[in-house]
């Protein structure tokens, strides 16, 4: 008896002195960590925040960023099943503990102890994760985990259980974009919170342990297992009865994506203001309640990115099929819970044997038929429904490939059926320059259970399509202010974030040439007329090898005039007026057009345009040669408001273009607003007769394919590059200029000319951005004069002199007299001068 005696106190002393010993170790933690604990009084005045909206220009939404899912919602309004779910997976004594749950914790060191440091799942209550969600960081630490313990204890002292719920279920990200379980209510089922169905909301309930994992959109598999489990537990729990338990864990997945619709789409520049508003206001910019116009115009950008789209498709259909996006996709929710891996799902599967069962037979209740296709197709419907489409481009699902047609699925349950006719491009790809034999049957192209892409006809029938494999990008700018007008920075932003309008540097190729030429023409060296020698040439640029640049034709026409050398492309031409010019002369000049001096090479493949420059900076360049020569810089953002009663935080003044303001003039008013005015950096007689030569590039040039718009006012010049990689075409009247280019990400070649990737995307747009506007012709320069000159020589002929072409040129820098290669004896005799040009002589 002494013996047990003695052990018995023994344990006791041992068991005071840990219970002693854990609560000094509280309370050190308390005393070091709350000087630097946030004040939990804060969170009575917490104010849920507004997103940050963007606009057109004319008010048109185009896009929200921060959580402008939010929908707050007060206690009293929650259903108690929500309630009673959310506690049932997250927190089944809330309404008893004091903030901690000594279990969870206990949980929580033991993890800690296991794994070096790291907190897995961290043993949190309800309201230790509203003092992380509101106050403290993510990071999965100690240090973190005791600070949360200690928020919790102070909160649970100064809010009700009631509040600390709310602010619980106001908070919680639940998944695609979606704060709080009335956002949730209404991202996945489309309805309020009062009208979910106990399984759905057993599913919202499911999402903030993790929100991807277990979200019913891109894993309907594993939410099933998650959402039945909590079931479980609320039958457990007496939330619920067994009859109402049996009921819901039958119930099939019907959550839906609802997306918040956008008035233009315009995800690019969209995503372009969220980066300024970032900088600007830091991450405020997402609760501020800022209201952010852009400069777009809301008719133009709808044609930019449908130009865009039709390009790059039409592009890829001359290029032969790929594939199917996806092979062997199971038809039925039960197959691919079969298939589905139950990793991170060992807490709700070890719970009861039931779990997966009832998962099972929910699988088997979700099944779907349509008419027309045989088996069960929940699965499809599932993978179509979180399947995005890219632009034009809708998910399908191979039904059935039988001799020369296609039935497809859609979402929706929707069955179609694919002609020949929209089969039939589909020869098989095999290099960017070769296809392989015409398909003799729809099964040579894909089969069932292959996931693919369609397109709408006019008609309304449908044709196999793919993402294309080449990208591009639009930049249109209104080149008297420099705004954006319309910008697409690829073919859909949901396929690609990556923004080829502002972020690909690539390039430039013959659309840089006219910046050479205009060097040329500014100081009088040379003028339209001027002959350079269309010749080899051979260069030691200091490499192994000798650099012997060609035409893209491989020929040499020998002497030619400059006029038509820009129309025609002639690279060993443009080579010898850079030579002429002097490479440093031209950079320096070409400064004035935007063009970093660090981005431009040293070398005089600049004048075949080695140097790689963004969309943006082209479009920009190209729009001083329209407007007559002055700097304007490129912009987007046309003003900043803040909530609803549009209080004015930023506005743009940007410098403009103005040919009619007196020389030495600082600003200009339109429309009541006062515009410092843009410097000029080019003379205008010498952008007036490049902006006429480019006229050629049009009508007898490689761009002759924009005569289709029966235009007078638009020039512009073609670009490739080395190994077709890059294709663009840039062109503009006095009111729009637009750069257009095509190419890889990963800059392999795309076996085309810019006349034929880039100019017919140009021409399309072009066509529905300027129709019923009048031409807009600048004004010929007073310094501007016509002449004749000799066609071969580039010389004037004497007045009166029959033959020649006409040419313009600045006044003050003329050609010299052709040459008389006549006698003047031999002309008195005749009667007639002689020029020795051919004209004169036939």
């Amino acid at each position: 008896m002494t013996f047990l005696r003695t052990l018995i106190l023994s344990l006791f002393s041992l068991i005071v002195a840990l219970v002693g010993a854990t609560a000094l170790a509280l309370v050190g933690a308390a005393i070091y960590f709350s000087p630097g604990l946030p004040d939990v009084r804060q969170l009575q005045d917490f104010e849920l925040h507004t997103p940050l909206r963007i606009f057109t220009r004319d008010g048109k939404l185009i896009g929200e960023f921060g959580e402008e899912r939010r929908m707050p919602v007060d206690f009293g309004d929650i259903p108690q099943d929500m309630i009673n779910a959310l506690i049932a997976a997250e927190d089944a004594s809330y309404f008893e503990h004091a903030g901690v749950d000594p279990r969870g914790i206990a949980r929580a060191v033991v993890e800690l102890a296991q794994s070096g440091g790291a907190i897995q799942s961290g043993g949190s209550t309800i309201t230790m994760q509203v003092a992380r969600n509101y106050m403290l960081t993510l990071d999965q630490t100690f240090t973190r985990k005791i600070r949360e313990i200690l928020l919790a204890l102070q909160m649970e002292q100064l809010l009700d259980k009631e509040q600390i719920f709310e602010l619980y279920v106001n908070k919680i990200f639940l998944g695609n974009r979606a704060y709080g379980i009335a956002a949730a209510s209404e991202t996945y089922y489309d309805k309020p919170l009062t009208e979910l169905t106990l399984a759905q909301t057993a599913m919202i309930a499911g999402l903030p342990k993790a929100p991807s994992a277990f979200n019913p959109l891109a894993n309907s598999e594993r939410s099933l297992i998650r959402r039945n489990w909590i079931l479980f537990r609320m039958r457990e729990l007496g939330h619920i009865d067994n009859d109402a338990y049996l009921v819901a864990v039958q119930e099939p997945v019907t959550a839906r994506r609802h997306y918040t619709q956008t008035e233009v789409d315009a995800a690019y520049v969209s995503e372009m203001a969220r980066q300024y508003a970032i900088e600007r206001f830091g991450d405020a910019a997402y609760t501020g309640g800022y209201r952010v116009y852009t400069t777009l115009d809301s008719n133009l950008q709808p044609h930019a990115r449908q130009a865009l789209a039709n390009g790059l498709l039409a592009y890829d259909l001359r290029h032969g099929w790929r594939g199917a996006e996806q092979n062997d996709i199971a038809s039925s929710l039960v197959e691919a819970q079969e298939q589905t891996a139950t990793q991170g799902l060992e807490e709700e599967l070890a719970e009861s044997p039931e779990i997966r069962e009832t998962a099972r037979q929910a699988a088997e209740r979700s099944q779907t038929q349509v008419e027309g296709v045989d088996g069960d197709v929940s699965n499809w419907l599932q993978v179509l429904e979180r399947t995005p489409n890219y632009g034009l481009l809708r998910p399908a699902i191979v039904v059935e490939s039988s001799g020369r047609q296609m039935k497809v699925l859609t979402r929706g349950g929707e069955l179609h059926t694919i002609e020949w006719s929209g089969l039939s491009w589909a020869r098989q790809y095999l290099s960017p320059r070769s296809r392989g034999a015409e398909p003799s049957s729809a099964s040579q192209i894909a089969v069932r259970g292959d996931l693919v892409r369609v397109i709408e006809n006019e008609d309304g029938s449908l044709r196999l399509s793919q993402r294309p494999d080449a990208e591009g990008s639009l930049v249109a700018q209104d080149p008297r202010t420099g705004a954006i007008l319309a910008l697409q920075g690829g073919f859909d932003f949901n396929a690609s974030k990556f923004n080829r309008a502002v972020q690909a540097q690539r390039q430039s190729g013959s659309i840089f040439k006219p910046f050479i030429y205009l060097a040329a023409l500014e100081g009088g060296e040379m003028n339209a007329a001027t002959v350079i020698n269309d010749a080899p040439i051979v260069i030691d640029d200091g490499s192994n090898t000798l650099w012997r640049p060609v035409n893209a034709s491989r020929d040499f026409q020998g002497p030619t005039r400059l006029r038509p050398a820009l129309a025609r492309s002639r690279n060993l031409v443009t080579i010898r007026v850079l030579q002429a010019m002097g490479l440093n002369h031209t950079i320096r000049y070409l400064e004035g057009f935007g063009f970093a001096p660090g981005r431009l090479p040293r070398g005089l493949s600049l004048a075949l345009g080695s140097a790689s420059l963004t969309p943006m900076e082209m479009t920009n360049a190209y729009s001083v040669i329209a407007n007559g020569g002055f700097q304007v810089a490129p912009w987007f953002i046309q003003r900043v408001t803040r909530n609803d009663d549009n209080e004015l935080i930023d506005e743009a003044t940007p410098q403009i273009a103005c040919p009619s303001c007196a020389e030495g003039q600082e600003t200009v008013e339109i429309d009541g607003k006062e515009y410092p005015i843009a410097p000029r950096v080019a003379d205008p007689a010498a952008v007036y007769i490049l902006r006429d030569m480019l006229r050629d590039v049009i009508t007898s040039g490689t761009g002759r394919a924009a005569l289709s718009l029966n235009r007078d006012d638009i020039v512009g010049k073609t670009g490739t590059t080395n190994s077709q990689r890059d294709a663009w075409f840039a062109g503009f009247n006095s009111d729009l200029v637009t750069t257009v280019w095509v190419g890889k990400d990963s800059n392999d070649t795309i076996a085309e000319y810019g006349a034929n990737a880039a100019l017919p995307i140009w021409t399309e747009f072009m066509g529905k951005a300027l129709a019923g506007t009048p031409s807009t012709i600048p004004e010929r320069p007073e310094a501007i004069v016509s002449l004749r000159v000799d066609s071969s020589t580039g010389y004037r002929l004497p007045e009166g002199q029959s033959g020649g072409i006409s040419e313009l040129f600045h006044r003050d820098h003329l050609p010299g007299f052709q040459p008389r290669r006549v006698s003047r004896e031999l002309e008195e005799v005749s009667g007639s001068q002689g020029s020795g040009a051919p004209e004169s002589i036939f």
